[in-house]
């Protein structure tokens, strides 16, 4: 399970790759720089620089926000499912217990 980041780390990182993006020859030197000062992978840098452009309006993709709430209705959905079955189960048992039939 990957490990919580602190948002503000990410925040601080975000900010200072887009602050000191002139400062370097592209944005990958600057996430480079910028991971390696706050003591945390390039990758989760890239990320959380590509995730604030989607955030932002930026570049297309997910936000941050639609996706919590794509989990939310994901966990619902699964917790419905789960309740679902568990009632066709019972109402089979139940039409089984009342059929004269069995008797």
């Amino acid at each position: 399970m990957p490990k919580k980041i602190d948002p503000e780390l990410r925040a601080r990182a975000v900010r200072l790759v887009s602050d000191h993006l002139g400062e370097y020859q592209n944005l990958t030197a600057a996430t480079i720089a910028v991971a390696k000062q706050l003591g945390v992978s390039r990758e989760s840098v890239r990320r959380w620089v590509a995730q604030a452009a989607v955030d932002d309006g930026d570049r297309p993709g997910v936000s941050t926000e639609e996706l919590a709430e794509i989990r939310r209705l994901k966990a619902e959905n699964k917790r419905l499912r789960e309740a679902n079955e568990i009632l066709k189960a019972a109402s089979i048992f139940f039409a089984g217990e009342l059929d004269p039939r069995n008797h």
